[in-house]
């Protein structure tokens, strides 16, 4: 994989960084048989010419790999370039024809969505949403099963105080609060699960997110003011949730 940028100035695609990390390549005895080169727009034929042409890989084997709006079209994009069928003649390797009908279909209900739902994940360093990415993707795909597009706000749990909690969420057709990262904010996740409780939002407790709402029911629901993990408090007179020594 290597960089052809795109210079605004010159209005053109350079393939000199190209050329240069082929070179490095082969220095170290590497031939490369496929290139995707990485750029803002596709590359037309004349630049693939050229980058065939210095780099001493097949014309057909210099792959134009732009920038699309969702990384579920980037098998759409190597397929339409043929990119598969090069890789199994590389390694003698017989397959069948592609079907990517399903996976087309997918990208097409991404594209079009019929409505939106909007996801309130409440958090702790939910500015670092990389360490969400999983749920990201799962609420993603939830909402592409559906014909939905899914807006995910991330809400700092340490920011929710009740009564004031409750406008910020009404916002939301579904709460989520995920598996812990740090033990901090569990108060602000408590109020959530209360907002979603008594206003009959959906809610999706995950790991924590289940323990926060077996303790928030517990405290608000059966009048056990203490209740408590012994995670988080070791003298809670109500152990809601147990933690096993070993």
């Amino acid at each position: 994989m290597t960089l052809v940028p795109w210079i605004a100035a010159a209005q053109e695609l350079k393939t000199k960084p190209t050329q240069h990390s082929v070179k490095e390549l082969r220095a170290i005895g590497i031939q490369p048989d496929i290139l995707l080169c990485r750029s803002e727009r596709a590359m037309d034929n004349d630049v693939k010419e050229k980058i065939a042409l210095f780099c001493d890989v097949a014309e057909e084997a210099v792959i134009s790999a732009r920038d699309v709006q969702s990384v579920y079209e980037v098998p759409l994009e190597f397929a339409e370039q043929r990119v598969d069928e090069i890789a199994l003649q590389l390694l003698h390797l017989e397959a069948k024809p592609r079907n990517l009908s399903r996976w087309s279909s997918m990208v097409r209900a991404m594209k079009n969505p019929r409505d939106v739902v909007r996801i309130g994940l409440v958090g702790k360093y939910v500015n670092y949403e990389d360490s969400y990415k999983s749920l990201k993707e799962a609420l993603l795909h939830g909402g592409i099963a559906h014909g939905l597009k899914v807006d995910i706000d991330w809400i700092e749990a340490e920011e929710l105080k009740w009564p004031d909690c409750i406008e910020r969420l009404r916002a939301y057709d579904g709460i989520l609060v995920p598996r812990r990262i740090r033990q901090r904010g569990i108060d602000g996740m408590l109020q959530a699960i209360r907002y979603a409780r008594e206003f009959k939002v959906p809610y999706f407790g995950i790991c924590l997110g289940m323990q926060t709402m077996v303790i928030e029911f517990a405290r608000n629901v059966c009048g056990l003011e203490k209740a408590d993990s012994t995670e988080f408090d070791p003298a809670t007179p109500y152990r809601v949730i147990y933690k096993l020594r070993e």
